[in-house]
């Protein structure tokens, strides 16, 4: 197979490959690196290799610290890593000298180096709370946890989640609503426009770093307004004086110009008193001379003064000439007076905001510490805290200085300032005072790719893997070592033609972060590749309606959204079955459903039809990749078993449970048990007919018994086990099923953890509940998988379909707005003062920049056959997926192809199946023609006797014996003395005496002495 790298000698004469090579670079123990890598390029596997040399030189485990973004991440290194070394613990001598020489250990590898790396598995097992392979959040938990008293914080602090966190906000709303200080929440209600506050209140926690280090001078100054500003400053900004003198001329000039248009405008502009102006002249002004929307350059608000007046006015250009510089001079005040305005309006409310979230930020606290509670953003702000603080800060270094030597930072780019803060303060230790510890090699290894940073929605900030890499290397410098600083281009995951399409997509992007100084280079150079893009599926000129008894959330059979979801499932119909060619085109397999993936931008239309379309073609497919809980058929069933468990006479839960998986019930059934009922309630008439539905009454007598005494989860268990929910369910609804009913038993124990046991508590709780669980979609099996683009980072699949491509608006969710590190109150986007435009425009341009890379980020999952899609409306402006990805299957010179739907583009190389010679193909390719006995229907085979056995008889197994013991111990004594007469007879007879002393009790021993 061919590599893209030429072979290269290591130190021992061993040759590698460049792309290879460049890992064991990467990874040497000695040096500190700072990595980018590609995707694709293996930097887990450099990770993993990193830490096993660093073993292997003898570094303590407890000396090493590994950080990573997400708990997959940690948990699957943790799992590589324990696997390696498990598995050198029972290599024979030559087979692991090989493994350590490709992990670029050269030169002759001696009897006690092989000794010791054998023993590296039971040193990591045995290390004190295990290896310190975690997420940030997790490290900074155990960091609060070991200095408790110096974070001032309870030692017994739980973790919020989401659900917890958004309770407590809205319990602090209400405290606050009722208590002495609700005159901040009554101003801002008055200011606010929304139906709750919790997004609002969000955002405040979100930035409560930056609320409590502000004060109303400093929002004032922001804006460019003095401290004690009012509107009296918007119409000393219009009114200067100087446009008394002009004034008269004007309102003679206009009234002379013919037609209806200027003389109604000087009548209009005489009712302004140019002398004692107020606020309502000064609306009249801005609605004569301010554009009143945004139309192409002309912003909302700006002023007329460069088309006034207009160029096809030629009457009138001529009558304003003498007075048109102080005119217009005018009118740009007039324009200076509205921002003024805006900006004062936004100082105000956002003085409003700043004093609510005081009064919510100080009770928010209170009540988490309180409740000895912290979110995510706690665990980062208190552990930076901590390692800030004069006071402690230096006694936990120190005691951390003696502890961590090497510290490896995973997804680098997804750091947050805050974490990239404690990370600095982590290592300063490195490289300052007595911390350098001259005597020990004490090393700092990051890897992050720029181009994969999607996660701003959580804080990530891309621009600072490039920043504190410069900050590193100088401290490093400084301390007379150097920062190794490494690129890995190469891909062992994609074929060429993909890395082609993708580096002529993003070539012109380098403001999103596209600034790799090498295009991407693929591994497996000989690996054939494919990208299909299909022409884009518009919509109808005269839509067709759906059916009038449709739901109005049912989209029409040609809508667009529809057609590709269609497309998309017919293509994976006619691919699975057919050949797909293996890494070097000498054989090929056959393509299954668990080859393809499918890629979303976010869970829209397009999403659910996908899903919806495949499984109208009986399609093996995963389902969402988010499940909400209380959506899901399954958990809906067993919530109205509840309701009816909690309230009998509840008759449409009840109904509900009978037409359920779980009983099985007809629509016949119900409705002869309804229709003609005697009793009031469903339930109670079912009980008359218990002769009728013996079982169904059994199991709801059995659970109604215990209603009363057993937990929430319990009766969900009983009902699930002993009552065979779990089995019903799933046979009917189908395996995807289980994720919910397992998200359903959780939350149970969770409501009991925090809540009295009550099953009508633990309802109504449900009932508020939106909480949404991610499924595991690596682990589909043989299924397709659909999913959005960030919950496939860090996957791959050989064929990915992208069908969510077309023009997407950018949004911006937040109600506050950063600028300068200063949080205001976000106004409309057309009533934004000026002095706010440039954080406007920096958090469109970052959410752009953001699309670009997650593009980026669903292209490199395929490894060899990558279709992109789109549904409706491009971009005028060629921001879209689709644009952009047909500029650069054009730049790479890509060709026509007609597919279902017109005609496409198609890139491809290597030796596909349909160009494939008949030397190339394999016969694992092939579809051999099976006899004609397999085409015939199998008849049902005869109904197999049932034979009896004297263990399916009734009553009791064993009988009372002489020496008065139970049924357990009888039945144990049978056993023995059935084991014993089935082996002694083919045992010497000494040899059946020893093992009859050894293994049975003395009462049978008896035996051994009959002839």
């Amino acid at each position: 197979m061919g590599t893209g790298g030429q072979p290269q000698s290591g130190k021992g004469g061993v040759m590698r490959d460049l792309p290879t090579q460049r890992q064991i670079d990467a990874a040497l123990p000695g040096r500190s690196t700072w990595l980018s890598a590609n995707a694709g390029s293996g930097k887990t596997k450099v990770l993993t290799d990193r830490v096993a040399r660093l073993l292997l030189e003898g570094v303590d485990p407890q000396h090493i610290l590994c950080l990573t973004f997400t708990k997959a991440a940690a948990a699957e290194m943790q799992n590589r890593l324990f696997e390696r070394l498990g598995a050198w613990a029972m290599l024979p001598d030559a087979k692991l000298r090989k493994e350590l020489e490709s992990l670029g250990i050269d030169g002759e590898i001696s009897t006690q180096e092989l000794g010791n790396a054998r023993r590296l598995f039971a040193i990591a097992i045995e290390t004190p709370g295990g290896l310190k392979i975690q997420t940030i959040h997790s490290f900074c938990s155990s960091l609060l946890r070991r200095f408790p008293l110096e974070a001032g914080i309870s030692p017994n602090f739980v973790e919020m989640d989401e659900r917890a966190d958004q309770k407590l906000r809205e319990e602090i709303i209400e405290s606050i609503a009722s208590g002495t200080e609700r005159d901040s929440l009554h101003a801002l209600a008055r200011q606010f426009s929304g139906e709750s506050l919790a997004s609002l209140t969000q955002d405040i926690a979100k930035h409560r770093d930056a609320f409590r280090k502000m004060c109303r001078k400093d929002i004032y100054q922001a804006l460019n307004l003095p401290e004690k500003a009012s509107e009296a400053l918007a119409l000393h900004t219009a009114f200067d004086g100087t446009e008394s003198v002009f004034w008269p001329q004007l309102l003679e000039l206009m009234r002379s110009i013919g037609g209806a248009f200027y003389p109604a405008m000087a009548e209009r502009l005489a009712t302004v008193d140019i002398q004692a102006p107020k606020e309502s002249d000064l609306e009249t002004l801005f609605d004569l001379f301010l554009y009143k929307s945004s139309s192409g350059s002309n912003l909302k608000w700006s002023s007329k003064s460069t088309n006034f007046p207009q160029s096809n006015h030629k009457n009138a250009i001529a009558q304003l000439t003498p007075i048109i510089d102080q005119l217009h001079a005018f009118m740009d005040r007039v324009s200076e007076a509205k921002q003024v305005l805006l900006a004062l309006e936004t100082a105000q409310k956002t003085v409003v905001l700043h004093d609510f979230a005081t009064v919510f930020l100080k009770t928010y606290q209170e009540a988490k510490l309180r409740q000895a509670q912290l979110d995510f953003d706690d665990l980062i702000l208190k552990a930076r805290d901590l390692l800030t603080d004069r006071k402690v800060a230096d006694w936990v270094l120190y005691k951390l200085d003696g502890g961590i030597d090497h510290i490896l930072i995973d997804e680098a780019q997804d750091n947050s300032p805050e974490q990239w803060d404690l990370i600095e303060r982590l290592t300063s230790e490195f490289t300052a005072g007595q911390g350098a510890q001259p005597d020990k090699n004490r090393t700092i290894f990051v890897v992050g790719d720029k181009k994969q940073s999607i996660y701003s929605f959580q804080g990530a900030d891309p621009d600072g893997f490039d920043r504190m890499k410069a900050d590193f290397s100088a401290r490093l410098a400084h301390a007379n070592t150097s920062l190794q600083d490494m690129e890995m281009e190469y891909s062992f995951r994609s074929a060429h033609t993909i890395l082609q399409a993708v580096d002529q997509t993003f070539s012109n992007h380098k403001a999103s972060g596209f600034t790799q100084r090498e295009p991407h280079k693929a591994f497996k150079a000989e690996m054939p590749g494919r990208v299909d893009l299909w022409p884009v599926f518009e919509k109808p000129k005269t839509p067709e309606p759906p059916d009038w008894y449709m739901p109005v959330d049912v989209l029409s059979e040609d809508d667009p959204a529809t057609e590709l979801a269609r497309s998309i499932a017919h293509q994976i119909k006619s691919m699975i079955g057919t050949p797909l060619p293996n890494d070097d085109s000498t054989a090929t397999r056959l393509i299954n459903a668990g080859d393809v993936l499918i890629l979303v931008q976010r869970r829209s239309k397009i999403f659910h039809e996908i899903i919806r379309e495949c499984k109208a073609l009986g399609l093996p497919v995963a389902g969402s990749d988010r499940l909400r809980v209380t959506a899901e058929l399954a958990v809906r069933d067993l919530l109205a078993l509840l309701s009816f468990l909690a309230t009998p006479e509840d008759d449409l839960s009840l109904a509900a449970v009978l037409r359920s998986p779980l009983f099985g019930w007809s629509e016949a059934e119900l409705f002869d048990l309804a229709h003609a009922r005697k009793q009031k309630y469903l339930w109670a008439e079912l009980r008359d007919r218990k002769a009728d539905f013996a079982e169904t009454v059994s199991i709801l007598d059995d659970l109604r018994d215990r209603a009363d005494f057993l937990r929430p989860y319990d009766l969900l268990e009983r009902s699930l086990t002993r009552h065979r929910g779990r089995h019903l369910l799933l046979s009917r609804l189908g395996t995807e099923a289980e994720d919910g009913i397992d998200a359903l038993l959780g939350l149970a124990m969770t409501f009991e953890s925090r809540s009295v046991d009550s099953l009508t508590g633990f309802l109504v709780w449900m009932e508020a509940d939106k909480l949404e669980i991610k499924r595991q979609m690596d682990a589909a099996g043989d299924r397709i998988r659909v999913m959005t683009v960030h919950g496939a980072k860090g996957l791959e699949s050989p064929i990915v379909i992208l069908p969510d491509c077309a023009k997407r608006d950018v949004r911006l969710d937040s109600q506050i707005v950063v600028q300068n590190k200063l949080p205001f109150w976000r106004p409309a986007k057309d009533d934004l003062p000026a002095a706010l435009r440039d954080a406007r425009d920096a958090e469109l341009a970052m959410q752009n920049a953001e699309r670009d890379r997650l593009l980026y980020v669903a292209m490199t999952r395929a490894e060899q056959w990558l279709i992109v899609a789109a549904a409706g409306d491009l971009d005028k402006e060629k921001a879209d997926w689709y644009s952009k990805v047909q500029a650069g299957l054009l730049a790479a010179q890509a060709e026509a192809h007609d597919f279902a739907n017109g005609t496409g583009l198609r890139l491809e190389d290597g030796a596909w199946p349909a160009t494939m010679t008949e030397d190339a193909s394999s016969e694992e390719g092939t579809i051999p023609k099976l006899p004609e006995v397999f085409a015939k229907t199998v008849s049902n085979p005869d109904k197999i006797k049932e034979v009896l056995t004297p263990s399916d008889l009734g009553g009791a197994k064993a009988l009372p014996s002489d020496e008065g013991q139970d049924e357990a111990a009888a039945k144990q004594r049978g056993r023995q003395i059935h084991t014993l007469l089935e082996h002694l007879p083919s045992d010497p007879l000494t040899n059946g005496h020893h093992a009859l002393r050894t293994c049975c009790p003395p009462d049978l021993t008896r035996l051994s002495h009959r002839k």
